[in-house]
């Protein structure tokens, strides 16, 4: 389960128990700072927490404050400036100032339904909206445009401002028009790993523990198996082909061809570096890429396409185990999803 995931559902497991907490969530930011612009943190009234806003001093002030606005029962914002004299402090190379925008758990079913929604859409890769009043004097408000379904605790939100709403990588912001919290619920990045040996077992490890959704197949059973990849959100024990008839890639794809054999990597590499997916890499040298790329290019494949298969995968930190290779690569991927380069 992602973090994201995890906050939503430990939001409604909150709900649905009854137990006091609350929700704080980035809404603004300016300068270096030592969170997430999407940052999210639930704490409970027992002390237990789920996501993070960074930690430390900062994150322990916004769980303080948060409870505060549960025992209220009404929203809040929480504004911290972290200077260049507060960070060396406490050894941090940041400054800068947050905004989080504090909300209480509502202990309703509504709520926990709606919380649970958050949560499913996030697992599943479903964009959409989330817009929660910040004035809560007539009760609360809250809304989640997930796809084509909406679900709304309270009074719904004026229909005439849905351009304001659409679903978008910005960052969480307050709309003063709408009077609420509006969030992106943006669709988790997904590494399709073709390959479950030891190296492509590593990859899916710290993507996943990097906020990727991991899909990993292999075509021999004994590796393909949910129980040596714990981590991994979907895992596939067929033949490689098969796969990629039924796969449908976008532009938040990143797919690694990582199998036991080239002509297994080229096939892949021949389906997959015409689609739109954002990266296609393939595991090997510069040699195999030569090998294969000239094969490729003799079967029609286009060259500006084969062009842009990254191989060798990874950044170039001399990178020797499959624990190291892995963190190479995924830092690569991160590079690409974080900055949106592509070239070397």
């Amino acid at each position: 389960m992602s973090e994201r995931a995890a906050v939503w559902h430990a939001a409604r497991e909150l709900a649905e128990a009854g137990v006091a907490g609350a929700m704080a969530t980035v809404s603004s930011q300016r300068g270096s700072l030592p969170m997430a612009r999407d940052a999210k943190l639930v704490v409970a009234a027992d002390g237990r927490r789920w996501g993070t806003v960074g930690g430390g001093c900062t994150e322990a002030d916004v769980a303080e404050q948060a409870l505060a606005a549960a025992a209220s029962g009404a929203p809040s914002f929480s504004r911290h400036t972290l200077n260049a004299d507060l960070a060396g402090d406490v050894g941090l190379s940041c400054g800068g100032t947050v905004e989080l925008f504090l909300e209480p758990i509502v202990a309703t079913p509504e709520m926990a339904a709606l919380y649970g929604a958050l949560a499913e859409a996030t697992e599943r890769r479903v964009a959409g909206t989330v817009l929660t009043a910040v004035d809560w004097s007539a009760g609360p408000r809250k809304e989640a445009r997930i796809g084509h379904d909406v679900m709304v605790v309270g009074a719904p939100f004026d229909t005439e401002v849905e351009a304001a709403v659409q679903p978008s990588r910005a960052a969480a912001r307050v709309d003063e028009a709408l009077g609420a919290l509006v969030e992106p619920l943006e669709r988790v990045p997904r590494v399709v790993i073709f390959g479950a040996g030891y190296v492509g077992r590593a990859i899916a490890k710290v993507a996943a523990d990097a906020g990727f959704y991991v899909l990993i197949t292999d075509d021999r059973a004994e590796f393909a198996d949910p129980d040596r990849l714990p981590w991994a959100h979907e895992v596939i024990a067929r033949d490689f082909r098969t796969v990629l008839d039924g796969l449908s890639l976008d532009a938040d794809d990143y797919v690694l061809a990582t199998t036991r054999g080239h002509s297994y990597d080229a096939e892949i590499v021949e389906r997959t570096a015409t689609s739109p997916a954002r990266y296609v890499g393939m595991l090997g040298s510069a040699r195999k890429r030569a090998v294969i790329f000239e094969a490729l290019e003799r079967a029609g494949v286009p060259l500006d396409a084969l062009q842009r298969v990254r191989v060798p995968i990874g950044e170039a930190i001399g990178a020797d185990t499959p624990a190291e290779i892995a963190v190479s690569v995924v830092a690569e991927l991160i590079r690409v999803r974080r900055t949106g380069e592509t070239a070397r």
